[in-house]
């Protein structure tokens, strides 16, 4: 009775094409290796989500389910926050327990290491660094890493919009932080007026997190080159690439990290062509700890986030999101996810009971499970599953026994990643930051052009008020020099004398003498000799 229900589930995952094998069917606490267990290529690019408490094999489930679109020719994308993804560069390690695994899951196991490449988001990673410029992140995106309100983000947005009108490029923080400075300075004011809906005061606010991201090293994330979205679609040896984006030290900004791929997401969404139906997805997008990515999100980010998945599996790229529960993922996410693996829920407190009851009700009906109970009596590396067959149809529910990766399970260490990524051919392009002439340089070239102006201007009149000292004294020599020949004139010594220019300015100089020593006197501020 139990192997007739396993293969009578499992014949609801039959696959004609090629298809990611993620186990065998358990019933009554009996796994079936005949009943298998199975995800077709061609509807991968329908989404997913593989969620679970931690401890339950969430990651060993993604880590196998990278290895197989790998094996299929399918380029993959996986953020690897804690570092437990880079043992699919290395082959695994064989033991009883894994022999086991995979004899009891129905699969053929054996070591294999996966063509990994190890990215990092900026400079000072362990990884090849990777950059967006701020033009091509968004005044979106950004507000969300700067933790900005409605009001705020509608003001970035503007701010964009003048630079972009203006031809100053946005590349770094710098860039976009010396604009918020113009606008906002005395030269800048008419043109933040004329931008209409921008006060100073919230400027302000911009540029001050603006500082604070910079401050905590934000701006390593941020400049140029700019990461191509074709150098995450590589295959080797009919192996699909598998980009690992590396945390490391960045641990400290997970929302600067989820916003990041988030934008890599919407560039493949910008660039990538219409592919229509495909028997295999062009590539495959794993979120890794996506709750992340939708906390404290802003309305115009949410509805970015859901227009891009509905959106982009026409381009052919799957979309898979990992999280602790599935209610971490907003309504309108989820409901274009149809690949569920959900590893054991926890019940312990009213919000987990609540929690699991809303999972419950995303899962069909199943005559074989109460999956209610099936959700909390999960072991290690088993989940629920469900996924569209081939023709695009919910697959029967499915206690699934996951097999075992067939790359090491650990992680390869720091000093291996680096030295994959340093001898990687993208690191010669992205190794090293360039700073091209964008808006920074150009409105401190403004600014210096305008110093340089006003001193012109300042030495101008200078000048021509010496002109026109130097005129009137002129012409009254010449005056008193006219009077003499005359003969006729009664000026005493004092006044010709006066009429000299070298006296007077001796007799300048001694009023001016005096005057400070009076004024000394009077303000107390004479050195007093001692006695």
């Amino acid at each position: 009775m139990t192997d007739t229900a396993a293969r009578q589930i499992a014949s609801g995952y039959t696959t004609e094409g090629g298809a990611v094998t993620l186990g065998s069917v358990v019933v009554d606490g009996v796994a079936d290796p005949a009943a298998t267990v199975a995800l077709p290529l061609s509807m991968v690019n329908r989404h997913g989500l593989i969620a679970g408490a931690t401890g339950t094999g969430k990651t060993k489930t993604v880590q196998l389910f990278v290895e197989q679109l790998s094996a299929n020719g399918v380029p993959v994308v996986v953020a690897d926050i804690k570092g437990d993804l880079s043992g699919l560069a290395a082959p695994g390690e064989a033991s009883a327990a894994i022999s086991d695994r995979a004899a009891r899951a129905g699969a053929d196991w054996t070591p294999e290491a996966f063509p990994v490449q190890f990215v990092s988001l900026g400079t000072g990673g362990i990884g090849v660094p990777i950059r967006a410029t701020i033009s091509g992140f968004g005044p979106i995106l950004l507000s969300k890493v700067l933790g900005l309100n409605a009001t705020q983000e509608s003001t970035l947005g503007l701010i964009f919009h003048w630079a972009d009108q203006q031809g100053l490029e946005l590349y770094d923080l710098k860039d976009l932080r010396s604009v918020i400075q113009y606008l906002t300075g005395d030269q800048g004011k008419a043109d933040l007026k004329g931008i209409g809906g921008v006060s100073t005061a919230t400027a302000g606010v911009i540029l001050r997190a603006l500082v604070n991201l910079e401050a905590a090293g934000g701006d390593t994330f941020f400049g140029d080159p700019e990461l191509d979205p074709a150098d995450l679609m590589r295959t080797e040896d009919g192996r699909g690439v598998v980009t690992a984006i590396e945390l490391g030290d960045q641990a400290a900004r997970p929302a600067l990290f989820s916003t990041f791929l988030m934008w890599i997401l919407a560039e493949l969404f910008q660039t990538l062509p219409e592919k229509g139906d495909a028997d295999k997805p062009e590539l495959v997008f794993i979120f890794d700890e996506a709750h992340l990515l939708f906390a404290d999100a802003s309305k115009a980010f949410l509805e970015q986030v859901v227009q891009t998945v509905k959106l982009i599996r026409s381009k052919g790229v799957g979309v898979y999101f990992c999280s602790q529960q599935p209610t971490d993922i907003p309504r309108d996410v989820l409901s274009q996810l149809g690949a569920r693996i959900q590893h054991a829920l926890r019940a312990f407190t009213p919000e987990d009971q609540a929690a699991l009851a809303k999972t419950v009700k995303t899962y069909p009906r199943s005559e074989v499970y109460d999956i209610a109970t099936a959700l909390t009596s999960l072991g290690t590396g088993e989940a629920i599953v469900t996924v569209l067959s081939e023709r695009g149809a919910p697959t029967p529910v499915a206690w699934t026994l996951m097999a075992p990766p067939r790359s090491l399970m650990d992680t390869i260490g720091a000093p291996a990643i680096t030295e994959k990524a340093r001898a990687s051919g993208l690191y010669a392009r992205y190794g090293a930051t360039v700073d091209p002439l964008s808006a920074f340089e150009k409105l401190r070239a403004q600014a210096d052009a305008a110093d340089r102006a006003a001193l012109d201007a300042e030495a101008a009149a200078q000048q021509a008020e010496r002109a026109r000292e130097q005129a009137r004294v002129e012409a009254q020599e010449q005056a008193q020099a006219g009077d003499g020949a005359g003969g006729g004139g009664d000026e005493s010594f004092v006044e010709r004398a006066m009429a000299n220019p070298a006296v007077r300015s001796f007799l300048r100089s001694a009023a001016s003498a005096a005057g400070r020593e009076i004024s000394r006197n009077i303000f107390g501020t004479r050195t007093r000799r001692r006695r």
